[in-house]
């Protein structure tokens, strides 16, 4: 496993003694040198670092205000930190502890002493990151439809919720639409529920491919989706919509449906943001352009605007 070492001192000669007490490459494979705290924090910002040794008392930058700039990050903050410290002052220690150092080596050190607490740190960081991709995996799960990969309902309404707030605020327009696939159950019947999941699969991708990064796609229920299109009026929105309809008729499956058009029908609606919407306003309008579209005959675009 790739490793790095950042140490931070302005002794040459420190430097130098922990890098070869780390060139056996057995904690880590890379070390990289600073001799100060605004040098050292440019490393970092610009390498992956897995740990720190930071001395604590440095011209400029010291070892303190190196660990305020890290909490400030948040990006930075977990990184474990352990201060080198010439002294045995208990108050210099408890404020770098207090500061976000993970431990620190009272100077001079023995190598065997580093060795030991480096890789107590190292294991601990190892569970940390672990535990980390783990909770990240669960908060996807959560938020996720497992089939099509898209957020789930229950993500759609957290995050409407908040862009209807933010709209609200800026005065800025917001549109939902709510589409779904025309006769997808004649697909579900006729060609069976794995290839009608391999077209619900593909049209996600399609949805994702035609939205900005800021966009957000849900699978609504059953073959209906719902996009949020934030910064977006209602005449824009009618424009995405065309653009997905279009795609939609021009998508082509293996067999057994390589004869078959795919169609969907779309409902718009659209805040512009003077007045206080709510969630069920805007779902239901675009709900009920989609109705309207469904009994129009279908493959078609219906738009609401709340007034």
């Amino acid at each position: 496993m790739n490793r790095t070492l950042l140490i931070i001192d302005d002794s040459k000669a420190i430097r130098t003694q922990i890098e070869q007490i780390f060139a056996d490459g057995n904690l880590f494979t890379r070390t990289l040198q600073a001799a100060d705290g605004i040098e050292g924090f440019k490393l970092l910002v610009s390498n992956d670092v897995d740990l720190i040794l930071c001395d604590i008392e440095m011209p400029g930058i010291d070892g303190l205000k190196f660990l305020a700039m890290i909490q400030s990050r948040e990006d930075l903050k977990e990184k474990p930190v352990i201060m080198l410290t010439s002294h045995g002052d208990l108050n210099t220690k408890v404020r770098g502890l207090e500061s976000g150092a993970s431990d620190y080596i009272t100077k001079p050190f023995e190598p065997e002493e580093m060795v030991a607490r480096i890789r107590v740190h190292m294991q601990i960081k190892t569970l940390q990151d672990e535990l980390r991709r783990s909770n990240q995996l669960l908060l996807e799960l959560a938020q996720t439809d497992p089939l099509t990969r898209l957020c789930n309902r229950r993500y759609l309404y957290e995050k409407l919720e908040i862009e209807l707030n933010r709209c609200f605020r800026a005065k800025n327009p917001l549109a939902l639409i709510m589409t779904d696939i025309d006769h997808f159950k004649k697909v579900n019947d006729q060609f069976g529920h794995q290839v009608g999941d391999e077209v619900l699969t593909k049209v996600s991708d399609m949805l994702q491919e035609e939205l900005r990064t800021y966009d957000l796609a849900a699978r609504y229920g059953g073959e209906e989706f719902c996009l949020v299109l934030p910064e977006t009026d209602l005449e824009a929105a009618c424009e995405v919509a065309e653009r997905i309809r279009h795609r939609a008729e021009q998508m082509k499956f293996p067999d057994p449906m390589h004869n078959h058009q795919l169609t969907m029908s779309f409902g718009v609606a659209a805040y512009d943001g003077t007045s206080n919407g709510s969630i069920d306003e805007i779902i239901r309008l675009a709900d009920d352009a989609l109705y309207e579209a469904k009994n129009g005959g279908r493959n078609l675009i219906k738009e609401r605007e709340i007034s």
